[in-house]
């Protein structure tokens, strides 16, 4: 009598305390009888007779407390101290069931909906106590003899799908796939992961419950293998699942079941001829597990082994089976990097791999997985305030939208509001966002484009006048930006890693590392080894030798490489403000140099010029600097030999060209300290300083130099121009530096006006006489500016004297708007070059020998065709009005 009452009150949810106390007894007791029945070995007789009364006893609680036990369980709240007891009253019911209980409860239901609702329920309820446990993890014992009589269950029940949900006629899809899906949450369950456990632990589990997950796993995969014909149902639904099984660092289960992938593979291509839906979900499904944490290098090895395996022995799948396999292996070794990184206190190593993600996903167009990574890499950046490089990351993704109404086919991204439904709105907003990361990066030049573009869709397209207004004037505080903020360039490191101890993303490669604003090199070393305590610096830059590559230890060097700048086609023969052509000097730069000076031949302890080479290591990088990394791996390396006096006519054109820049410097701001320009002239024209131009003529210029080195003609010609050519820079400069200086550096100034005008005297008489034209822009505000480059085609002979007078300035007409008229005043804003308005420059012939593979990186005050010829010659020109045309006597 006690069932069916007992039954009617936990239906009804009254007396429950009670009630669970009077089943747990009664539970005990018919436990005990279990054992002492079967125990009576004397006795069998009364034994057996006892276990066949505790079997109906326990076959009456079955059919009438098991499912009412089961509904409360889903009734009551998990925060509710019952469920716990119902639980374990539903766990000893279990346990005391054997195959006949379960065949005669499953035959006991009368139709079959009412037995295939029972299984459903108790699936989703199974799952649901596994995923969210009802005793707390460090409840061993309990949380094990729960698992235990689950997976009985789940066996016996298993056995019920096969027989009776399996042929054409009575196949319940949803039933085998909420098997499965139990199936493997139960497997996958943490208090099942024994390598996660104390040896102590994981060896008294052992010992007494036995490693349940390769029981369940060998039964999912008979289970699948059951299905024939049905399994394409399941792909690719249970492609996940499967996944999250064979991750289990489980060897043997992992043999087992990565099986299971390629009978999906065959499966699909058998009905499709190809696989296509199957490698989509197990991409796409392996980034979101391995980041997870499950997966290793044993279980790449394992799956590209088990795999090409299983291929080969099907003819029509070994080529696309390979092609699958090394797509998935190169995944998992990238995600695997991504991992390792990912939680580091320095992100360095993260953006590295998130961009080998991002480049991966986007070799094999899966668009959604590239956008996600891309937000990754720009909220990266933007936490470390790489606001250039979070610009450049936000680019790319707008610029795979288009300026159209059509809908955002990707997944929205970050923090975009829900309302742009449209490309055109995504757009926008990201070009907005990615103007205000170039302005806080002060790429102001960039940010500029992207005003251009969308000035351009206001006008033309939207026709939206009022964002029009207020792009053009974005737009127009860039400009002045660019004049008037200082905007400091940034140093440039060459970074090696090398020794076996680095990831494969790192090993004995190379990177070019764009710094910070103001950033030493000694902080930017630190910061570098910080995430490899172990490593060692390398004090030398030359490469390492194989002892180093090939050895276990890691190895890091470090050391500071000068941007090689492209040359500008539209800069060419124009004075251009020293803040634009700056930002291209040390922007948008792929080459990048580095210069060991070694000595040559035999030594001249007076004279090292004369034995000074140059061995020039340049850099290539994958991508242009800045992009979307603050550094890029180098693709290829080039070394050359710089002689001693292609050393010097760099020495010296460099040397110029800082003339020069600070000549326009203080000429564009006068408020400009003086020390800087002080220490430059004084540097050049006091010899004690210095040595003056004594060492190069010692090396260089006696006769028996050329005697030795004939070749080298043109290249002395050039140097003894650069020589002469210097004058007229030190002329001016000391000219600003007169009208700056203050009453207690007069001595200075007069003593360093002496030592020039002995220096200028010596240089003049021997290479010739070098006259500069300074010039005022005729636009408003703009203060006057000096243009040096001699033209090579014209220079003069040793001692004569060039003077290139500027031409009658030509008024320029302001009032008209017509177009010939703003025609012309574009042309007289154009730069005069020596005199000369351009175009009357005349083409530059053969230009000297340059050092070997080397650009020269001059100001854009220089023009390119300075270079000019092999003579070194340069006629007298005439000294009439116009001053355009040299002589010809």
């Amino acid at each position: 009598m006690a069932v069916p009452i007992l039954q009617e009150l936990i239906e009804k949810g009254e007396e429950e305390d009670a009630c669970i106390e009077l089943l747990s007894n009664i539970l005990e007791v018919l436990y005990k009888a279990q054992k002492h029945g079967a125990g009576e070995e004397r006795h069998k007789d009364r034994g057996d007779t006892e276990l066949v009364k505790v079997k109906k006893h326990i076959q009456l609680i079955l059919e009438r407390l098991l499912h009412t036990v089961n509904r409360r369980v889903i009734i009551l709240d998990r925060e509710n101290t019952l469920r716990s007891h119902y639980v374990a009253c539903m766990a000893a019911i279990l346990s005391q069931m054997d195959k006949d209980h379960y065949s005669s409860y499953i035959k006991a239901f009368p139709s079959r909906p009412e037995l295939m609702d029972f299984l459903m329920e108790t699936f989703i309820l199974f799952k649901d106590l596994i995923g969210k446990m009802v005793y707390p993890p460090d409840w061993m014992v309990m949380n094990m003899v729960q698992n235990r009589e689950f997976l009985r269950a789940i066996n016996q029940f298993a056995a019920t799908l096969t027989e009776m949900f399996l042929s054409n006629s009575s196949f319940e899809l949803q039933l085998w796939n909420n098997y499965f899906h139990l199936a493997v949450a139960f497997l996958t369950q943490d208090s099942l992961q024994l390598e996660n456990f104390s040896q102590a632990k994981r060896n008294s589990i052992l010992a007494k419950y036995g490693d349940m997950r390769a029981t369940i796993g060998a039964a999912i995969r008979d289970m699948w293998y059951n299905l024939g014909h049905h399994k394409i149902e399941f792909i690719p639904s249970m492609v996940g699942p499967i996944l999250e099984m064979t991750l289990v660092p489980e060897l043997e289960l992992r043999k087992s079941t990565i099986p299971i992938f390629f009978d999906m593979m065959l499966c699909e291509y058998q009905l499709t001829e190809s696989f296509s839906r199957f490698e989509d979900e197990i991409l796409r499904k392996l980034d979101s597990e391995v980041e997870g944490g499950r997966g290793d290098e044993q279980y790449k090895q394992l799956f590209e082994s088990i795999l090409l395996s299983c291929c080969q022995r099907h003819p029509e799948l070994a080529k696309p089976g390979e092609n699958f396999v090394a797509l998935v292996t190169g995944l998992l070794e990238r995600l695997l990097d991504y991992r390792a990184v990912m939680n580091d206190e320095n992100k360095t190593y993260s953006m590295s791999c998130t961009v080998n993600l991002l480049n991966f996903y986007k070799e094999i167009d899966r668009q959604a997985m590239y956008i996600r990574y891309l937000y990754k890499l720009k909220d990266l950046h933007v936490s470390y305030e790489n606001y250039t490089e979070g610009a450049y990351t936000l680019l790319l993704h707008a610029r795979l939208l288009k300026w159209s109404d059509e809908a955002n086919t990707a997944p929205m991204q970050g923090l975009h509001s829900p309302s742009l439904h449209t490309q055109r709105q995504l757009k926008e907003a990201l070009y907005n966002q990615i103007i205000d990361y170039f302005d806080q990066g002060k790429m102001w030049e960039e940010a500029i484009h992207i005003c251009k573009e969308l000035a351009e869709q206001y006008e033309s397209e939207v026709f939206d006048y009022e964002m029009l207004s207020d792009i053009l004037q974005r737009e127009a505080k860039f400009y002045e930006k660019i004049l008037k903020v200082l905007r400091p360039s940034p140093d440039y490191f060459a970074v090696g890693y090398y020794g076996q101890g680095f990831p494969p993303f790192l090993r004995n490669k190379v990177f070019i590392y764009r710094g910070k604003e103001y950033e030493r090199r000694e902080d930017f070393e630190m910061q570098l080894l910080s995430p490899f305590p172990n490593a060692e610096q390398l004090k030398s830059t030359s490469p390492p030798g194989q002892d180093i590559t090939g050895s276990l230890g890691q190895y890091i060097q470090c050391f500071t490489v000068q941007p090689v700048e492209e040359a500008k086609v539209r800069f060419k023969d124009r004075s251009i403000p020293e803040q634009i052509t700056n930002f291209y000097k040390a922007n948008h730069v792929q080459k990048f140099s580095y210069s060991r000076p070694f000595k040559k031949g035999p030594k001249d302890p007076d004279n090292e010029f004369a034995t000074m080479w140059i061995e020039r290591t340049t850099f290539i990088t994958a991508y242009p600097l800045p992009g979307i990394l603050r550094w890029f791996a180098v693709t290829s390396t080039t070394t050359t030999i710089i002689s001693p006096l292609e050393n010097a006519i760099e020495t010296m054109m460099k040397t110029n060209e800082k003339i020069m820049s600070e000549i326009n410097r203080h000429q564009n701001d006068p408020s400009l300290p003086i020390n800087p320009l002080s220490m430059l002239l004084n540097g050049i024209v006091d010899p004690a300083v210095m040595g003056g131009f004594a060492k190069y003529e010692t090396a260089f210029f006696q006769e028996s130099y050329l005697q030795e080195h004939p070749e080298d003609e043109g290249n002395i010609e050039k140097l003894k121009d650069l020589i002469a050519w210097q004058i007229p820079l030190l002329a001016e400069g000391i000219r600003i530096h007169g009208r700056k200086v203050t009453e207690d550096l007069r001595p200075f100034h007069e003593r360093m006006e002496q030592c020039f005008m002995q220096l200028r005297a010596k240089v003049e008489s021997q290479y010739g006489v070098r006259e500069m034209v300074c010039f005022e822009d005729r636009r408003s505000g703009r203060p006057r500016s000096m243009a040096w480059g001699p033209d090579w085609d014209r220079l003069s002979h040793a001692g004569d004297r060039q003077v290139l007078a500027p031409p009658t300035p030509k008024p320029a007409p302001r009032t008209s708007e017509s177009e010939d008229r703003r025609n012309e005043r574009k042309e007289n804003r154009s730069s005069t070059f020596f005199g000369y308005r351009r175009q009357d420059l005349r083409q530059s012939i053969s230009e000297l020998p340059e050092p070997k593979e080397e650009k020269r990186r001059l100001s854009r005050n220089m023009t390119e065709s300075s270079l000019g010829s092999s003579e070194g010659k340069q006629p007298l020109p005439s000294r009439d009005t116009t001053g355009a045309q040299p002589s010809t006597a």
